[in-house]
Formats: C-alpha cells, structure tokens, sequence
C-alpha cells in the first residue's frame, strides 16, 4: 500500500508546501524508520547510501537540545521506490533469521523483537493512511487495499 502511495502521488502533492510534513518527507520517514528496526540493533544499521542526515526527524529530534533539522532538498518518487525496493528485498532474509524473543535493539524500545516488528508494522500503517487520506483529498482514489495473493501482484 506505501508502494501504491508512492506511485500514485500526483507531483503537485509531492512536494507540497501546504503541509507542515510534506508527503515525500512523511514516505521517507517510514522507510527509515522500517528499515532501522529490521537491522538487529541501533549500532548495527548501515543507513541507505542515499539518506541524508536528519532527515528520518519530521520535527524536533527526540533528545536535547530538541532542535528541529534543516531538510533542504526533497528526495524524488524514484529514489524512494528505490529504497523501498531495497527494504522489500532485504526484510524476509533478516525477519527469518532474527530471534523474535531476543530484546529489540533499541533502548527506547524496550521490548522484544516480535514485538518491534509489531510496532514497525503500526508505524508503517499509520503514516501509510496519512498519505492514502491525502490522496484522497487531492481526489485521487486510486490506492488499493493489498490482502492475501495481492500482495505478489506488484
């Protein structure tokens, strides 16, 4: 469904100044965020070749001095189907080999495994609904609900 966001994002919204995060911003947040927690731990993630410093934050960063990042340059659908592609083929491979009861790898997520892929999940739904909803404000409403064999249709 972020796939079918990213795609279907007239680019009059991409980059739209309207929005306090704008809709590219919000996509690359979620794969960030995706692609940090399915590395075993903090210390263990190799950011994407293509990321840019702060740019995973869509306001403050979480510890102090709490100041808010410059983001000066949008990155473009290409790049994020990139990453996204990159993730796609990458989570399988670390999700079968991780040990789900083994804690997340994140001290400010202190549960287990499993349970950050649960939070992972929520996260990438969460912002994936915010994108669907500004499609469809824009009327655009051509995004699909993925279930079941779909999800091999891409």
């Amino acid at each position: 469904m972020l796939q079918d966001a990213i795609k279907n994002c007239p680019d009059s919204l991409w980059d739209d100044q309207e929005y306090e995060n704008k809709y590219w911003h919000i996509v690359y947040h979620t794969l960030f965020f995706t692609d940090l927690y399915l590395s075993p731990a903090v210390n263990m993630f190799k950011p994407w070749e293509k990321a840019r410093n702060e740019y995973q934050f869509m306001g403050p960063v979480p510890w102090p001095p709490h100041y808010t990042p410059k983001i000066e340059h949008s990155y473009t659908k290409v790049e994020l189907m990139e990453y996204l592609e990159k993730i796609k083929a990458e989570a399988p491979n670390q999700i079968t080999q991780d040990d789900l009861n083994a804690d997340s790898g994140f001290d400010w997520l202190p549960f287990n495994r499993m349970e950050l892929y649960l939070h992972m999940i929520r996260h990438a739904q969460h912002h994936t609904g915010q994108l669907v909803e500004r499609l469809r404000n824009s009327g655009v409403k051509r995004n699909r609900w993925i279930v079941g064999k779909d999800r091999n249709n891409d």
